[in-house]
């Protein structure tokens, strides 16, 4: 079983400069809380506790003021500073000594996820005994994306953004390996970008015929943030959910207390340390329901 998790919180979010150019990308807001919340809740939803964070030289303080080592939501959050994005496959290698013995999940710090049967799909991911497993989503342009061709499950040949139609079952952000991750990502060579592809490392598991898929299913979403448009598109999508049906998408301390991980009285301190916000008054609602 997986418990351990990396979110990928580098990169220089140059598609969305000037913003970017002082604060990370992921912690700018969609809607109400800031993005890196987003794919934290998702490894809380799947029961991961112990989770490593990667993120650009110089913004430790930041990240730290808002996710200072997790003991605030029952779990352990670490981090490490990369030097420069050399692709992801490079977050196992830095994070080689965190992933010790220990199988891990990774996802990145910019993807959104959301559907109704989400955390049944996460429960059942990190399951994973032996291989890799990938969460795919159908979409309208595969041409964009990573697709993947699937057969009973098993994924046969996967392309990065195919000119001919093969498959319209893209490869989102969130992946699960076995502890061999390590090892794979440290015997693939840069490409052509003199980056470490992702691509490659899921193909070492292909033609092992260890790579399997799981699916959000139709009526979930997955949007990945990573240009202007596309971030304003995820923060309208959250602000209409929320404001629709009176609960919060992202919640980590919710998830924390669902969990059974924290107590009221962790609400209570959440709560002081936020202030008198909208978050703030949601969580109040939890413990006096």
């Amino acid at each position: 079983m997986i418990k351990k998790g990396i979110i990928l919180s580098g990169g220089m979010g140059t598609r969305m400069s000037p913003l970017t150019k002082a604060v990370n990308k992921q912690l700018l807001p969609i809607y109400d809380k800031p993005l890196i919340f987003y794919p934290l809740s998702i490894l809380m939803l799947a029961k991961i506790k112990d989770i490593l964070i990667i993120i650009n030289k110089g913004q430790l303080d930041q990240y730290k003021k808002i996710l200072p080592d997790g003991k605030r939501l029952g779990i352990k959050i670490t981090y490490i500073e990369q030097e420069s994005p050399k692709g992801l496959p490079d977050a196992f290698i830095l994070g080689d000594k965190f992933i010790g013995k220990d199988d891990v999940s990774l996802i990145l710090g910019d993807n959104f996820f959301y559907g109704q049967y989400l955390s049944t799909r996460l429960l059942e991911c990190v399951q994973l005994k032996k291989g890799a497993k990938v969460l795919l989503h159908r979409v309208a342009k595969p041409e964009r994306y990573g697709v993947a061709k699937v057969n009973k499950n098993k994924i046969t040949l996967i392309k990065e953004k195919p000119k001919k139609f093969i498959s319209d079952l893209a490869i989102t952000g969130l992946y699960f390996f076995d502890n061999r991750v390590v090892k794979f990502s440290k015997e693939l060579k840069p490409s052509k970008r003199n980056e470490l592809e992702i691509t490659d490392l899921l193909n070492k598991y292909r033609k092992k015929n260890q790579l399997s898929a799981d699916y959000i299913g139709r009526g979930g979403a997955w949007l990945d943030t990573g240009s202007i448009e596309d971030f304003y598109k995820t923060s309208n999508f959250v602000s209409a959910i929320e404001n629709q049906q009176g609960f919060k998408i992202a919640c980590i301390e919710e998830i924390a207390f669902l969990n059974k991980w924290i107590n009221k009285t962790h609400i209570l301190d959440a709560i002081k340390f936020y202030g008198n916000c909208e978050y703030s008054h949601y969580l109040k609602k939890l413990i006096t329901k």
